[in-house]
């Protein structure tokens, strides 16, 4: 017991997470290469949107040959591997689109990428943690971390789109930091009944909240809806809760049952776990399962940090027995700032999926022009649902009104309705 008592006392730390003071969640310096004997994983990785095309990345993949895992020393191998085994799995079982998936992937393939899955803690399939976190390099090491600086070290079909999508994503985690930074001074601040260090720190997260957003504006400047709607989308897809693979995936070699593991979401993110247990937010039961469920698809040190960040003593609670105007009007700045990022990104959401989907679904009816035959090849089974597996637009409003919940006064409630609503 003195143990867990003299454990809450100690001041809250990120240092045990993986969560570096730079980069936040996102990997540092990924490798680019791995060790000489996996080039054949790398060398099919690097042609993944090529092989895609010309519809030959399955006959490589069959020819492949099947390489030990032991050779992976370290994290950043380890991270790697999975982030090229990843994409390669996914234009494996996409290839042809929604017509003709598999069920099973090859022994070469599956026995590798379940053994660097199980030393990671991360599941068999492309996650946030793989397509942002670690694809990422700088073309000028000292230059900025922006668009024209960034590249991916592998790639989906999609062309500029897709290298626009996961890079202004990895700025959107970038735009985060200061807001992790922050979390540690508000749960110490909260402990020790420091008002004024709570009340600066929760500002620098607002902004920093403020920050995301405007990073996720990028969206529109560097992703083309067409191509990510009729073209990305299904590389995106897991085999959970999705009717193109209603029976799930076999991993050959591994085990003879299949296993469901759902695609790419932004709910995979830790970020907005973080804000939601740092403010309060709860979940309705059936959102509330499917962001827990998400929480399997972060790395370990990642989930371990949401999870502790939930056993903190209570921040609004706190806030309300202050009563001090500075430091409520800082919390409902920061929940404010978080309900315009959640408003924003149903925005997004609305103009990459719902959109198209209309429109495809009209040009199915009708004659089709150019960009609509794009938007019409994408799998009518997945025209309302996230990659993920989720009934789309009704969790997001569903999550981003629980949000407004935690707003302390009816007068931020009043307004933040009006600009939801707008």
């Amino acid at each position: 017991m003195a143990s867990v008592e003299t454990e809450r006392r100690a001041p809250f730390s990120l240092d045990s997470y993986y969560v570096s003071e730079e980069l936040g969640f996102v990997l540092p310096d990924p490798l680019e290469n791995l060790p000489s004997y996996y080039q054949p994983w790398m060398d099919i990785a690097l042609r993944v949107p090529e092989l895609v095309h010309s519809h030959d990345l399955r006959s490589h993949i069959n020819k492949m040959p099947l390489l030990s895992t032991k050779f992976l020393q370290n994290h950043r191998e380890l991270r790697l591997a999975h982030l090229v085994l990843s994409m390669v799995t996914m234009g494996y079982v996409w290839q042809e689109g929604e017509n003709d998936t598999v069920e099973m992937l090859p022994r070469s393939l599956a026995v590798p990428y379940w053994e660097v899955s199980q030393r990671l803690g991360l599941p068999s399939i492309l996650t946030h943690a793989d397509a942002v976190l670690a694809n990422w390099r700088k073309k000028d090491p000292e230059g900025p971390f922006d668009m024209e600086n960034l590249e991916l070290l592998v790639r989906l079909p999609g062309g500029d789109s897709v290298k626009g999508f996961f890079l202004v994503t990895l700025l959107v985690e970038l735009a985060a930091v200061p807001a992790l930074r922050s979390i540690p001074a508000v749960i110490n601040g909260v402990k020790c009944g420091d008002t004024d260090a709570v009340t600066k720190a929760l500002q620098n997260i607002g902004q920093s909240i403020q920050d995301m957003n405007d990073a996720l504006k990028l969206m529109h400047v560097y992703v083309d809806p067409s191509v990510f709607y009729g073209i990305m989308r299904i590389f995106l897809s897991g085999w959970k809760d999705n009717p193109c693979m209603p029976k799930g995936l076999v991993y050959e070699g591994v085990q003879t049952e299949p296993i469901g593991f759902s695609g790419g979401s932004a709910a995979q993110s830790s970020l907005l776990h973080c804000f939601d247990e740092l403010l309060g937010v709860k979940h309705e039961e059936k959102s509330c399962a499917f962001l827990t469920r998400m929480r399997n698809y972060m790395p370990p040190a990642h989930q371990k940090l949401i999870q502790d960040i939930s056993l903190q003593p209570s921040l609004r609670g706190f806030v309300q027995q202050r009563a001090n105007e500075a430091l409520s009007k800082a919390f409902d700045d920061c929940v404010s700032k978080l309900l315009a990022l959640r408003s924003y990104h149903i925005n997004v959401v609305s103009r990459f999926i719902t959109v198209p989907a209309a429109r495809a679904r009209q040009l199915r009816t009708n004659s089709h022009d150019s960009e609509g035959e794009m938007v019409s090849r994408a799998p009518t089974s997945l025209e309302e649902r996230g990659t993920g597996g989720s009934g789309i637009m009704t969790f997001l409003k569903t999550v981003r009104d629980k949000t407004k919940d935690v707003l302390l006064h009816e007068t931020s409630k009043k307004t933040v309705h009006e600009n939801c609503h707008q």
